[in-house]
C-alpha cells in the first residue's frame, strides 16, 4: 500500500528517483547532463523547491523561471512540448510508483501548472 508525501524525505526519495529516470532517458537527458555539473546540489535545490511547494518550506530562494530561460538560450530554442511532455510523463509516472493522496495528486498537479507557465515563458523569450 502506497502513502501520501508527508516530509522532506518523501520529496527527496521522488526528486531521486524522477531524476535517475531523466538522466538515463536518450530522448531528453542531454539537456539536464550537460547544464547540470553537480548533480547532489541540483537535486538539493529541487528537493528545497518541491518542499516550498508542497509544505512551505524557506530553503529554495532561486528563480525557477530564470534558470528554465537560460536552457533554453543554451540550446538555442530546441526544447519543445515533447520534451515538457516526456518530464511530465516521468514525474507523474514517478510519484504514482512511490505515492498515492491528496499532496501526491497536488504535486501532479503543480507540476503541469508550472510546465505550460515555464514553457510559454521560454517560448517568448525567442527571437522572432
Amino acid at each position: 500500500m502506497l502513502v501520501d508525501i508527508n516530509s522532506r524525505a518523501d520529496i527527496a526519495l521522488l526528486v531521486h528517483t524522477f531524476y535517475s529516470k531523466i538522466r538515463a532517458d536518450e530522448e531528453v537527458n542531454f539537456y539536464f547532463n550537460e547544464m547540470i555539473t553537480d548533480w547532489d546540489a541540483h537535486l538539493e535545490k529541487l528537493t528545497n523547491f518541491w518542499e516550498k511547494n508542497l509544505f512551505g518550506g524557506k530553503m529554495y530562494t532561486s528563480d525557477p523561471l530564470q534558470a528554465h530561460v537560460d536552457v533554453e538560450n543554451h540550446f538555442s530554442g530546441q526544447i519543445g512540448p515533447n520534451e515538457f511532455g516526456i518530464w511530465l510523463n516521468y514525474w507523474a509516472q514517478t510519484i504514482d510508483e512511490l505515492f498515492e493522496g491528496e499532496n501526491a495528486a497536488l504535486l501532479k498537479r503543480s507540476a503541469r501548472k508550472m510546465g505550460t507557465f515555464i514553457y510559454m515563458a521560454m517560448f517568448n523569450t525567442r527571437t522572432k
